[in-house]
């Protein structure tokens, strides 16, 4: 049977139910025998005004970038990569066109969303890995991470168990962060180290500021996230880390100068915010945990629970401190391997939540509509 291409068009899949345990609303985007998934919580994959989604899709035994209508729920095939050609990754929406950014093999490449017309910005050499890879909210600049590629002298196998996860960590690989012209005028070294680095960020409001971390164990990297001006080259510490202290998962806030994180102490789990200048810093103590959260703002946060805990689950801060969680669906997740991590995601409006998860076997989209808070089961009451 041929293959669909570029600019293909698929029947909507979408299916409504309320969550058994919350009762809140759950459409699943994708109903495929092949694994789908949203995009990383970093690299949000709404547009044209939210009324779009972006995601990526195994259909046809190959990886392509999809866009969904969040209205018809029909689906565009938006490009066209063969199985041996690598697959649509790390993609991130600009934020003041309608393009995305995305890897294929060694190529970082830009598709224009509504003439589907792809470019080549950038050809990684030989010898490297990429990390993130976001856009400045000017839209001027890609900033992307290249490491050393190790794969041949350490079994490696990230996104199936993280196997080699610490050993990479321990090699220090040299690592570079580059900043790619979107106007197609070049690539210029910003930073450069023997560490592994990773988790580029960029400020949703400042085109000069970004963040990145010192990727590894979290309980053996001392440092996790660091600032970086793209035009100065300075870096900086952000949320500096004592001691016996793992702190990680860091995202922009909607205001683009304040850094959400969350992580671990020697007196207990800890969420927090904290400028980008280390400025205005909110932390208390968590209960309850998760692989993977987001929120806007500290107001209401989303952990995905876990491995063990397959619950979606919210809290909320009330004068200064956490309450919850609540349990917002049973996602059923099974976390076994990195394209089927939940990792729930708010909308901007922070009424919604995507996530991806595989309760039929196969990793599908879905949003979750977010209910009144008092309205939601507490954790501690399911079974």
């Amino acid at each position: 049977m041929a293959t669909r291409g570029k600019g293909s068009v698929w029947a909507s899949e979408w299916q409504t139910t309320k969550d058994p345990i919350s009762g809140a609303t759950v459409h699943q985007l994708t109903n495929y025998m092949a694994h789908s998934s949203h995009f990383y919580f970093t690299n949000p994959g709404w547009y044209d005004g939210g009324k779009k989604m972006l995601f990526t899709s195994q259909r046809e035994n190959r990886t392509n970038l999809f866009s969904i209508d969040l209205r018809s729920g029909e689906m565009t095939q938006l490009t066209d990569i063969a199985p041996d050609e690598g697959e649509g990754g790390s993609p991130f929406v600009n934020p003041v066109k309608s393009e995305a950014i995305y890897t294929q093999g060694r190529m970082l490449k830009a598709i224009n969303l509504e003439t589907l017309e792809e470019r080549t910005l950038y050809v990684k050499p030989e010898g490297y890995g990429g990390g993130g890879t976001n856009v400045t909210a000017d839209g001027k600049y890609v900033c992307t991470s290249l490491v050393t590629d190790l794969s041949d002298r350490i079994y490696t196998d990230m996104g199936h168990g993280y196997v080699g996860f610490r050993e990479w960590w321990e090699a220090r690989p040299p690592s570079k962060i580059l900043k790619v012209a979107l106007d197609g005028s070049g690539e210029e070294v910003i930073y450069e180290e023997d560490y592994w680095l990773g988790h580029v960020n960029t400020s949703p409001n400042m085109p000069n500021i970004i963040t990145f971390c010192h990727e590894g164990p979290w309980n053996l990297v001392e440092q996790r996230i660091w600032g970086l001006d793209i035009y100065t080259g300075a870096t900086w510490q952000i949320r500096p880390q004592e001691p016996d202290e793992a702190i990680g998962h860091e995202y922009w806030m909607p205001d683009g100068e304040h850094i959400g994180y969350h992580g671990s102490t020697p007196e207990g789990p800890v969420y927090g915010s904290i400028r980008y200048d280390n400025t205005n810093q909110i932390e208390a103590p968590f209960p309850y945990g998760s692989m993977h959260f987001h929120s806007v703002g500290l107001r209401l946060i989303v952990g995905d629970g876990g491995k063990d805990n397959p619950y979606m689950l919210l809290w909320r801060m009330n004068e200064g401190a956490f309450e919850g969680p609540k349990v917002l669906a049973w996602h059923r997740g099974s976390f076994h391997t990195q394209r089927v991590h939940v990792h729930p995601t708010f909308n901007a409006e922070g009424t919604q939540v995507a996530y991806t998860a595989d309760p039929q076997g196969y990793g599908q989209v879905f949003l979750v509509d977010v209910p009144e808070w008092e309205s939601l089961p507490d954790r501690d009451e399911v079974k």
